[in-house]
């Protein structure tokens, strides 16, 4: 018969240890004795159990004392109390310290049994959780965040400093570049990690929808508020709220936002009482703040609120070494999921994914590794699994848009134009990028961007 547990029963009273031995072993439980609290220490100390049964009057270490210290050595040990009636008062006050449940002496078989099979259920979805939760650190964990390059060196050193912190934390980087991801991490390593984690996809809700869903709401605050209703920061109350895409709330709505982060509480829509709330607040951006702030667009005291602690995530571009890493990561990931035995990537393909630039950053990488090892037939990747834009994109191929040898391609044409061009404006506006991201009508960050990517020397410009 398959074992379905192991249950240790503590009893000075050999006739229980005969009857209750027999029963549970009938069962298809193991079995394992003590007659008092010192031995039943010992082999807790030494071996796990998925119950306990323990009875309450023992002569030297009593019941309550035994359970307070099986607690010490198992915080999450099921003990069952097994109480005559007179000790039914003890039994509660057991419970209130920690156990799972109580029976009494005499008792019957039946009722006994499915006790049983609820302290062991009970046990079950105890150690289920802890595996789900301990699946979730690891997945959000620094680890899971790839990258041995100088850059990303750095910003593991904000994050491992700032995560234990209540601080407020900016995250800003281009779509794709794992915001959300740095954010769970955060979160799975500070002290909220046994409270919620809440997403707020800031722009995909109509302002007074957002509000609603932000602060709750009274019953009857506008049309169809037919009962009253808590919002996220309520359900994230002691845990973390992440507002994606900050940039995106409307003004009305960045002005409450200011109000909770200042003060800690808020009123739900239509209500007059005030909600005291304790949440830690991680937003995340690709847009440039103070260039919003500059156009009245964000509010330049929740910036100010908001940028405690910025972290900037660069994109795939700056940091290429720790594409290796990524892959590996994915490949990992993406060959157990479906089933392959993935090895790698061949050295040409290899090649391409270095030269690329990768304009969607890190997410597009790994949709790339999902879908070459969905498509691929072999042990590795081969470039007929990459799709077109990417083998036309590489460097070193043949010029597919030149007209002759001797002419430029398309792409190395607009490279060109757009050195030309961000040359003049940064000439005409003496080496003041901000001037000069205005004057060629994209954001500053854009530009700087630009500047990297085609490796302007800006300092060495000549403004005469």
């Amino acid at each position: 018969m398959t074992k379905k547990g192991m249950i240790h029963i503590i009893d000075d009273e050999p006739i229980i240890h005969e009857v209750l031995g027999d029963l549970l072993t009938a069962e298809g439980y193991e079995v394992e004795m003590s007659s008092s609290g010192e031995e039943a220490l010992t082999k807790h100390s030494s071996q796990a159990f998925d119950l306990v049964l323990l009875d309450l009057l023992m002569p030297g270490m009593d019941g309550i004392e035994v359970l307070k210290k099986l607690k010490k050595i198992d915080p999450y040990a099921v003990i069952t109390i097994i109480t005559a009636y007179a000790s039914v008062e003890s039994a509660i006050s057991a419970m209130k310290t920690g156990a799972f449940d109580y029976v009494q002496k005499p008792f019957k078989h039946d009722e006994l049994l499915l006790t049983v099979r609820r302290a062991i259920e009970h046990r079950r979805l105890q150690e289920e959780n802890l595996r789900l939760k301990d699946e979730l650190k690891k997945k959000f964990s620094f680890e899971n965040i790839i990258g041995k390059s100088k850059i990303m060196s750095n910003v593991f050193e904000i994050i491992k400093a700032s995560a234990p912190t209540r601080s407020t934390i900016l995250l800003l980087g281009e779509s794709g570049t794992g915001k959300e991801l740095v954010a769970r991490a955060i979160h799975q390593n500070s002290n909220r990690i046994n409270y919620p984690f809440i997403v707020v996809n800031s722009g995909s809700l109509p302002p007074d929808l957002l509000e609603s869903h932000l602060f709750g709401h009274v019953k009857g605050a506008f049309t169809g508020a037919v009962s009253q209703k808590k919002g996220l920061f309520e359900a994230a109350e002691k845990g973390t709220i992440f507002f994606d895409e900050i940039s995106s709330l409307n003004p009305e709505t960045q002005a409450k936002l200011l109000r909770v982060m200042q003060d800690r509480e808020f009123m739900r829509l239509g209500g007059t009482k005030t909600i005291k709330v304790d949440v830690r607040v991680i937003a995340a951006t690709n847009s440039d703040l103070e260039d919003l702030i500059e156009q009245r667009m964000f509010r330049e005291d929740l910036f100010y609120r908001l940028n405690v602690i910025k972290i900037e995530l660069p994109p795939l571009r700056e940091r290429k070494e720790d594409i290796p890493l990524l892959m590996k990561h994915f490949l990992d990931i993406y060959s157990k999921e479906n089933n392959k035995e993935i090895i790698g990537v061949t050295e040409d393909v290899m090649e391409i994914i270095e030269e690329y630039d990768w304009p969607g950053n890190v997410r597009e990488l790994e949709n790339l590794i999902e879908r070459a090892i969905v498509l691929t037939k072999s042990k590795l990747i081969t470039r007929n699994t990459l799709p077109p834009f990417l083998l036309e994109s590489r460097k070193g191929e043949k010029k597919l848009h030149s007209a002759s040898n001797n002419e430029l391609n398309l792409k190395e044409q607009v490279q060109s134009y757009q050195k030309k061009a961000i040359l003049e404006a940064l000439r005409e506006t003496k080496g003041v990028q901000k001037r000069a991201a205005n004057r060629l009508g994209i954001k500053p960050t854009t530009l700087n961007e630009m500047i990297k990517r085609l490796k302007i020397n800006a300092n060495n410009l000549s403004y005469d």
